[in-house]
């Protein structure tokens, strides 16, 4: 049983969709620490005028905001951002070949008004994941399980309540987690490897670090041949 362990993050990025591919069981890691300069709340797309962030607001105080959990961050609704993002979204990607194609799932999202950070961007990450065909997952968050731990023994614990045999992890993480006790545990280790082709964009430079809703806005169903098709 493969498992993959991730941070819920706004709108993102291809390579998070081949990890839930490559997973039998997906679970969001929704009770760890919010990382204020990460992407939980934020991403970019290409726009006329270069990148820009959409940051969807937070509740919180510089210095209490990076010791609460993720599914403890409330959206701010202050201001009317979400009709702001859905704006430069359709302003970034009305000319794009398959803009009309996704709009109505696109703007459905935006007339919620979800109090918690990780209700919101899950149900974004869902919707994206059926889009492209992977809705026959297990998705769980691990606020739900009922592990304790921190680091590495707090992920065995949590592959170990799910019955994984197998688990593929970010890259980065080679930097800090333990594989012996992946060993001593029975459980396989795989990193991934982003290897993804070029598509074509509606402004130059390329950049493929960016939200996949420029992928779908640019090539549509065959998104998965710019993805896990490739490997």
């Amino acid at each position: 049983m493969k498992c993959v362990i991730l941070q819920p993050s706004y709108i993102p990025w291809r390579g998070y969709f081949h990890q839930i591919q490559k997973a039998d069981i997906f679970v969001f890691y929704d009770d760890v620490q919010f990382d204020r300069r990460g992407w939980r709340n934020r991403n970019q797309i290409k726009t006329p005028h270069g990148l820009q962030w959409l940051t969807i607001p937070v509740y919180s105080k510089r210095h209490q905001i990076e010791q609460t959990p993720i599914n403890n961050i409330h959206i701010c609704w202050d201001t009317p951002w979400s009709k702001k993002h859905w704006s430069t979204i359709q302003n970034a990607y009305s000319k794009a070949p398959y803009f009309k194609q996704y709009r109505d799932r696109i703007q459905s999202w935006y007339a919620q008004k979800p109090e918690l950070l990780s209700d919101f961007v899950i149900d974004i990450t869902l919707s994206l994941a059926e889009i492209l065909g992977l809705n026959n997952k297990i998705f769980l968050r691990s606020s739900s399980l009922s592990v304790d731990g921190t680091k590495t023994d707090r992920l065995l614990a949590i592959l170990a309540k799910v019955g994984a045999t197998h688990y593929i992890s970010g890259p980065s993480a080679r930097n800090y987690i333990e594989e012996q006790k992946f060993r001593e545990a029975g459980i396989t280790l795989e990193y991934m490897e982003y290897h993804y082709p070029d598509y074509p964009q509606l402004y130059l430079p390329y950049t493929p670090f960016v939200s996949i809703l420029d992928l779908l806005m640019m090539v549509g169903d065959d998104a998965p041949r710019y993805i896990w098709q490739t490997s």
